[in-house]
């Protein structure tokens, strides 16, 4: 049913940093990708684990599903290869559904007042899902390094993007990078600043769920469950600091995001090979930021969904 793994110590070693390096299990395929981002000039190894879903049955096969649930705690980042059209999303939909029965999952998030589970990141100029407002994944512009919902009090943990149609002409490139990695290029007072509820967050305008709630205040950076600060939640277009050393931490953020250690040793760039149609990507919203180039292809297509929505330590409204 399931493929033997194959593993890289060493790139595992660069991406998922020094605390988490566990080796994948049996029925796991590590996909190796090699690729030159447009921007870079430097090539780097990928890994990201996959799983293939033949049929729509299995998103509801307790073995598939565990599988997924694993994955998605130790490393965070997961691929799933659909053998079959899913127009609907229904291998999603049941596969949220059986993670929220079998192993806790929150179910899934709605995007806004007017969107529920699911939302198409679609390029339009004239036809927006919400709140007659454009938001930023209806462009085909780039969209720096982020995570989803940094607004939300609490904000999901997970979010998938399942391909209906990759961009057929070089652009549109998924990019992934590790948090614990980034955090590791930060100074313990940084992290600590960054740790501190100081930072205005807000939510986009058509994102708004309730008019009185436009805004939380809390922190970047979050201990995971050994303590140590490799958890984030960061938008910076939505960011304000409050303090001083908000400020300077906010910088020194920023600087180390584009900074080559960062670029080189942290980071994931998913073409369209990588992800082509009848994939999905799995990601962890707090262990990976992701970011995309700019949209070559006006009939790129792809649906998200977020979900297991837990609290962020240090929000409030």
């Amino acid at each position: 049913m399931y493929r033997r793994a194959a593993s890289s110590v060493l790139t595992a070693h660069r991406i998922y940093g020094a605390a988490n390096r566990q080796r994948y299990p049996w029925h796991i395929r590590a996909a190796f990708h090699e690729t030159r981002h447009t921007h870079l000039s430097a090539e780097i190894s990928q890994i990201v684990p996959s799983l293939d879903a033949p049929d729509l049955s299995y998103a509801q096969e307790p073995g598939h599903v565990r599988s997924v649930c694993e994955m998605l705690q130790q490393r965070g980042i997961l691929k799933v290869i659909l053998g079959f059209a899913d127009e609907k999303s229904r291998y999603l939909e049941q596969l949220l559904l059986s993670l929220h029965r079998d192993h806790g999952h929150q179910l899934p998030i709605s995007h806004s007042a007017t969107r529920g589970w699911f939302w198409d990141v679609l390029p339009s100029s004239t036809s927006f899902q919400s709140a007659n407002c454009q938001a930023r994944s209806e462009t085909m512009e780039d969209f720096p390094w982020h995570t989803d919902c940094s607004y939300e009090n609490p904000p999901p943990r997970y979010f998938a993007l399942q391909v209906l149609q990759p961009d057929r002409y070089g652009g549109g490139t998924l990019s992934v990078m590790n948090v614990e990695r980034l955090s590791e290029l930060l100074s313990p007072e940084a992290r600590e600043s960054l740790a501190r509820p100081e930072f205005l967050i807000r939510t986009p305008p058509e994102f708004i769920k309730h008019p009185g709630h436009q805004h939380i205040v809390g922190s970047i950076l979050l201990a995971n469950d050994e303590g140590r600060l490799n958890l984030m939640r960061f938008r910076e277009d939505l960011l304000t600091p409050l303090s001083e050393r908000a400020s300077a931490a906010l910088e020194e953020l920023r600087q180390a995001l584009q900074g080559a250690e960062a670029r080189d040793h942290s980071t994931l760039h998913l073409t369209a090979k990588a992800l082509p149609e009848r994939s999905i990507i799995l990601i962890d919203n707090r262990r990976w930021l992701h970011a995309r180039n700019h949209v070559k292809d006006p009939e790129r297509h792809l649906r998200r969904v977020r979900w297991d929505a837990v609290p962020f330590t240090g929000a409030s409204a």
